[in-house]
């Protein structure tokens, strides 16, 4: 029996790529998934997922790692709502995953709130017959989830370390931190516009380019 595992990492962030991979194992190889001690990536340091990213290449029989663009995200999230078309997008990705691996069964880690449409929009998309376990938290249940997790996570880090290297310490990424606020501010007072690597259509990122629109009219807000 062939199994496989589809996880996402990076879906919250403002800055950089949605990251979503997928791995494939034999039942021998699930064992040894088991037998290395995976979890979910995010109970990992970067450098034990760095080293367990290795062992799972050498585990797997196949795998697949899609990273999706700040502007694709905007460009989906523009035309629905939010969460229904990133749900969308990611259900979408993940099929496209499963149908390049061929499992037998495929367990994903759910993003929308209702793990069973989840489950059904992936279906939509695969033309042939495959069995699909999608749950919340299946990265913790799953070694063959958590071995993807580990991955995605892996590619999603080092997709944010080059951009770093490029563009200087922007924190996490995420809008909780208080460094990636400061630059996205800085960034804005610098240049007027975001650059590619950010999720324009994300709150956060709205309401900081709002606030110095704001500011250079003079105007206060609720006259805007």
């Amino acid at each position: 029996m062939l199994i496989c595992g589809v996880d996402d990492a990076g879906r919250g962030p403002v800055i950089g790529p949605l990251v979503i991979a997928g791995v494939l194992v034999d039942e021998e190889g699930l064992e040894r998934l088991i037998h290395l001690g995976v979890k979910d990536s995010k109970m990992l340091s970067p450098k034990r997922r760095e080293q367990l990213a290795d062992e799972i290449f050498r585990v797997v029989r196949d795998y697949r790692v899609v990273k999706i663009s700040p502007s694709e995200i905007d460009h989906v999230i523009m035309t629905g709502k939010k969460l229904n078309r990133l749900n969308r997008l990611e259900a979408r990705v993940m099929a496209s995953i499963i149908r390049e691996l061929k499992p037998d069964i495929a367990y994903v880690d759910a993003s929308d709130v209702l793990p069973e449409r989840f489950k059904q929009h992936i279906l939509e998309e695969i033309p042939f017959r495959v069995d699909v376990v999608s749950e919340h938290k299946a990265d913790k249940k799953y070694p063959v989830v958590s071995a993807a997790s580990i991955i995605a996570k892996v590619e999603r880090d080092r997709e944010i370390e080059k951009l770093r290297n490029k563009y200087g310490d922007f924190g996490s990424g995420y809008v909780a931190d208080p460094k990636t606020i400061n630059f996205l501010r800085s960034w804005i007072e610098r240049y007027g516009s975001y650059p590619d690597f950010v999720r324009k259509t994300w709150k956060t990122a709205k309401n900081i380019l709002m606030e110095r629109e704001t500011r250079q009219s003079g105007l206060p807000t609720f006259l805007k």
